[in-house]
């Protein structure tokens, strides 16, 4: 009776993490919007991409940028994210941004050996 109960206890776990994993998960979402540097008015479009576990901005392609994996987190409605994508020649971008309803707002800080840490903000909302 004992294995019996561990057992059930044990399934229960696995299965409230899947769901928590599967609320969190922005698989298959894409977001289209504009990017910018902090301060400046001027803006570029992107998209930031989430599939297969990974993340990917399209705007930081022509860097050499890829999709990397990515974490997120949910909690009253909101969904949370990071990721840090690196480029051989460019360095590395980390991200952080939350996701409510439609709406995406990011922060990215480049990073890249030699020059000063670069902030840019990203907003956009789900592609339908």
């Amino acid at each position: 009776m004992f294995r019996k109960c561990l057992l059930f206890a044990g399934l229960l776990i696995a299965v409230c993490a899947l769901v928590y994993a599967a609320a969190a998960s922005l698989d298959g979402k894409t977001f289209e919007g504009k990017t910018g540097e902090k301060g400046k008015t001027e803006a570029h479009d992107d998209s930031l991409m989430f599939a297969d576990g990974k993340f990917h901005s399209s705007a930081c392609d022509q860097y050499g940028f890829t999709p990397v994996a990515y974490k997120a987190s949910q909690k009253n409605g909101v969904t949370t994210f990071t990721a840090e994508a690196s480029s051989e020649k460019e360095g590395k971008i980390n991200w952080k941004g939350t996701i409510k309803g439609d709406d995406c707002d990011a922060t990215l800080v480049w990073k890249k050996a030699g020059q000063k840490d670069v902030e840019y903000w990203f907003k956009g909302s789900v592609k339908k």
